[in-house]
């Protein structure tokens, strides 16, 4: 074996280089990490090793909860004299430390795990993207502008997303045999092709119905019979890609303000948080959204102060007077 003032005197290697090394080896070779996500493991421990250096830290087992801690802090403020990393990219680098600190500490060559209680920083929660009802109602009338199938398609496709709240992925990738008109509800397939049935407003199914009857026909002559509800011009079942520009040009020409802020996810989230708005139970809109928990759908009932400070006004008996 190697001796310690073998290795130090070639290349001034450490045991915490040494370490670091078996622990990217590990992810590649039994983990089988792809290159990117190896690459930012090696970049966070390159950058946590030069804090521990500068600490006088030379072996894992030297390694204190208090130099995780400062690291921490020093990655997300810059404090080190690097770059200072967003919240995620901070969430990650406390990730690669954590798991470093976990291998060494099953390898035996530390005692202990100081990265065990650290945790990232939390990342602030982002409220979703919602627009009013009235621009809702604008863009959706500025899909339907003009003659011939686009047109019907288009206003077709905005209404059901709005309707159902279903992603774009989702609304693309229906098929015929997918809809009950008479009945007014959507069979979606979600993430992991889960399905769901949902219902299908009155405005939804009026402009699906037109768009199968006076518009799908013209452009399924141009294809192959395809099962698909929505068709692109060549008759083809339409992209997720295709559908997003028809959202953004229906928003650029219904003259709202910042239409560059419309994404797909727009609408969905806008379903949301306007049946909430309505009265609607938080386990309801889960089911419609298709969320496997309900904490991924409770994030539309936060309320803005100004809504807060309504319902106060209207509500407390001495609020007013």
């Amino acid at each position: 074996m190697t001796s310690l003032d073998d290795d130090e005197r070639a290349g001034d290697r450490t045991p915490l280089d040494r370490a670091r090394d078996e622990y990217l080896a590990h992810l590649t070779i039994e983990r089988g990490l792809s290159v990117n996500t190896l690459a930012a493991y090696r970049r966070d421990l390159d950058r946590y090793l030069a804090h521990l250096g500068s600490a006088g830290r030379r072996d894992p087992g030297s390694v204190t909860p208090d130099d995780v801690t400062a690291f921490t802090a020093a990655v997300r403020t810059g404090s080190d004299g690097r770059t200072p990393l967003s919240e995620a990219s901070t969430a990650r680098a406390v990730a690669s430390v954590r798991g470093f600190h976990r291998f060494a500490l099953a390898e035996g060559t530390a005692d202990a795990d100081p990265s065990a209680d650290v945790r990232a920083p939390n990342r602030a929660r982002r409220l979703p993207k919602a627009i009013s009802t009235d621009e809702v109602a604008r863009i959706l009338d500025a899909a339907g502008e003009g003659e011939g199938p686009g047109p019907l398609r288009d206003r077709a496709l905005l209404e059901l997303v709005y309707s159902t709240g279903a992603r774009i992925s989702e609304a693309v990738g229906l098929d015929r045999d997918d809809l009950d008109l008479d009945r007014g509800s959507a069979r979606l397939f979600g993430k992991g092709r889960k399905e769901r049935v949902v219902p299908l407003g009155s405005y939804a199914r009026r402009a699906v119905d037109a768009y199968l009857v006076r518009g799908r026909p013209e452009q399924a002559l141009r294809g192959t019979g395809t099962p698909a509800v929505f068709l692109n011009s060549r008759g083809s079942r339409l992209s997720r890609q295709s559908a997003w520009a028809v959202l953004r040009s229906a928003a650029e020409r219904s003259g709202i303000e910042h239409p560059e802020r419309i994404s797909p996810h727009t609408l969905r989230h806008s379903f949301a948080t306007h049946l909430l708005a309505g009265g609607a139970d938080v386990r309801v809109v889960q089911e419609l959204l298709g969320h496997a928990s309900v904490t991924t759908t409770q994030i539309y009932t936060l309320v803005t102060p100004d809504a807060l400070r309504e319902v106060y006004a209207s509500s407390h008996p001495r609020a007013l007077g």
